[in-house]
């Protein structure tokens, strides 16, 4: 029997009833579903869907055995290189990874391999505890400073090779980005948890609350015993466009505006005690995936406009084609070739409209997108309420600027001499949004993966040389 071309879709909430919840839109595979896109893997000999992932998951094996319906060493097969697979089933762009390499893509769609994660990941989830491997401690000590997506790969890694791990978060909650950034329509903060739970069942304390830096630094973390650190503290300092009016009520750094609303559960207000400008014209500026998320927050927050303004054109919005694709089922506006040059207020200092240029695309530039230039004489106002800058984010300079030797570039990466996250102050390593600036959960889970590799062999190997 010939292979089916196309893969078997995902149902999804109906987008009439899904802007106005924050309810998962995502709704995942049936057994039926997930046997029978399963069924159109190839098990192929030299699997180059593993070379696309950044944690080199065993693609093929957990496949395989949900063919043979044994999900619970499906799931075993993933967890034995990604602790988090019920998130990275979920907000993973397979697209450009691990599906991208699939031999099927060639002549139809690749498999589904990130649904078929969640499956394994969400079937054991619902059949009980996640099994824990027997792990033999080995009596050194690392400390982890932050505990998003990073910080609890390299803490899982770790652990399941003995060391005593301990992850110091700032927040009251672990999660890091996933928490506070991505919102429960994408990412339900319950799985987020049971991720969470089951790192910590691997033996890894985690405490809150507290900011490496300032409640204690590196060196007194390496005082009080600990023979290594890795830092995965993220990317949290917000980027802004300079223009006028950025200083007007109304205007919000998408990093603000989504950590109200995921972490603190400002959607839920007064039920929660943080309140948020519900605008009715929003405007977000930007184009990737997290400007998706702010402006689909936005209109269930009742806006009834809301609206991507962007400088380029379609085809260089670095947003997943699934959350474009969801934004404009829900009926998000896209106003591309647009760049905002000062926002507008009123006597109160309340934002009233947004001033934007036309654009038009030239030549390439560093990014290998082609460069927008500004169409001059083509300005015109766009009437908005609200303002969400989405334009990126940088490292905090807290670290650098409390640990003597830890170098960090101009923009505020901390550098690191290669892919294994060795710092320039020895004994430390970094990874994800921390060394790259924001960029995605995989990859930053990829980052805490090699960093614990070489955190395992250089504190087994006893030597001091950095």
């Amino acid at each position: 029997m010939a292979l089916k071309k196309n893969r078997v879709e995902m149902p999804v909430q109906d987008p009439k009833e899904r802007k106005s919840n924050f309810d998962e839109v995502a709704l995942g595979y049936t057994e039926e579903m997930a046997l029978e896109e399963a069924s159109r893997c190839l098990n192929c000999k030299k699997p180059f869907c593993v070379d696309g992932c950044p944690v080199n998951v065993n693609i093929p094996g957990f496949i395989k055995l949900i063919t043979e319906k044994k999900y619970q060493e499906a799931i075993n097969v993933v967890k034995a290189t990604n602790s988090l697979p019920a998130v990275c089933g979920r907000v993973c762009p397979q697209e450009t990874q691990c599906e991208s390499k699939c031999i099927l893509g060639r002549r139809g769609e690749p498999v589904a391999i990130g649904r078929l994660e969640r499956f394994v990941a969400d079937w054991e989830m619902k059949h009980g505890e996640a099994e824990i491997p027997e792990i033999k401690p080995n009596g050194k000590k690392v400390a982890i400073v932050g505990a998003g997506p990073a910080g609890l790969t390299c803490a899982g890694d770790l652990a399941r090779l003995g060391y005593e791990v301990t992850i110091f978060e700032s927040l009251h909650e672990p999660g890091g980005v996933l928490i506070y950034g991505i919102p429960e329509f994408r990412l339900p903060k319950e799985i987020v948890r049971k991720e969470v739970d089951y790192v910590k069942r691997l033996g890894v304390k985690i405490e809150t609350s507290f900011i490496v830096g300032r409640t204690m630094t590196v060196d007194e973390l390496f005082e009080n015993g600990f023979d290594a650190v890795f830092i995965g503290s993220g990317a949290g300092l917000p980027i802004f466009m300079n223009i006028p009016g950025e200083n007007l009520n109304g205007v919000y750094s998408a990093n603000e505006y989504l950590t109200r609303i995921n972490l603190m559960k400002a959607y839920k207000f007064p039920e929660f005690d943080t309140p948020i400008v519900s605008g009715k014209k929003v405007a977000v500026v930007g184009a990737g995936n997290v400007a998706m998320d702010a402006v689909r927050c936005a209109l269930r927050l009742g806006a009834e406009k809301a609206m991507i303004v962007y400088r380029r054109g379609r085809e260089e919005m670095p947003a997943r084609a699934e959350e474009i694709h969801h934004a404009e089922e829900e009926g998000v506006e896209f106003h591309l070739l647009t760049n905002p040059v000062r926002i507008l207020g009123d006597e109160n200092g309340w934002v009233k409209g947004m001033e934007c240029i036309r654009m038009e695309l030239g030549e390439p530039d560093a990014s290998g997108r082609r460069r927008p230039v500004p169409v001059p004489g083509s300005e015109f106002v766009m009437d908005v309420d609200t303002v969400i800058m989405a334009l990126g984010t940088r490292p905090n300079p807290i670290l650098v600027q409390t640990t003597e030797g830890l170098d960090a570039h101009n923009w505020g990466g901390l550098i690191t001499g290669d892919q294994r996250g060795r710092t320039t102050r020895p004994r430390v390593w970094a990874g994800g949004d921390a060394v790259t600036g924001a960029a995605t959960v995989i990859q930053a889970m990829g980052a805490g993966k090699a960093a614990a590799k070489d955190i395992h062999e250089y504190l087994q190997s006893g030597s001091t040389d950095w």
